[in-house]
């Protein structure tokens, strides 16, 4: 991970309405309050919402902790993304698994040697959430979106101890 540009880091769910946006303010967040050279974006699977700010639940919610998500817009994960983040972080396992797809369909273009991403679950390296599923929200009720605000701090929080570690912040 040390290089002289940022690591780049890209956050996917399937709308790109709640989690995901979601995990973009919160990882981004502790990444900054950490002094950590990285970029945080975030995408859909799926382009329901092409150009569209997070739900507004999702939004409130968010409010509610300090995150605001109002300057965000939904977009789909294309295959240039691979080439342009270190790291793309699944918020579920379907989506883990559409990524991968798309990730073959990068490689057949690109070449092995042009990408860049990993791919992770956003919960691989959370310790009260270890590779759980964050649960899509959109057809349940406030808890969901807690929920979802409850495990991306975790995860965020797990995945900013990683970076410290391959980034020799404080050394």
């Amino acid at each position: 991970m040390p290089s002289k540009t940022p690591y780049k880091v890209l956050c996917v769910c399937l709308g790109n309405i709640c989690r995901s946006p979601t995990a973009e303010a919160i990882l981004k967040h502790y990444c900054d309050a950490h002094g950590l050279d990285v970029i945080v974006d975030s995408a859909g699977t799926s382009n329901y919402h092409p150009n569209k700010a997070p739900d507004i639940r999702s939004q409130k919610h968010a409010a509610q902790r300090g995150y605001d998500l109002s300057a965000l817009r939904a977009r789909q994960i294309t295959i240039t993304d691979f080439t342009e983040f270190d790291l793309i972080l699944a918020m579920d396992h379907e989506n883990f698994d559409d990524i991968q797809t798309l990730l073959r369909k990068a490689i057949h273009q690109y070449g092995t040697h042009q990408i860049r991403a990993k791919i992770a679950l956003m919960s691989e390296h959370d310790p009260n959430f270890k590779l759980q599923a964050i649960p899509d929200p959109y057809y349940g009720g406030a808890d969901g979106f807690d929920r979802v605000l409850d495990q991306c701090e975790s995860s965020s929080q797990a995945w900013v101890e990683v970076f410290k570690q391959h980034m020799n912040v404080g050394q």
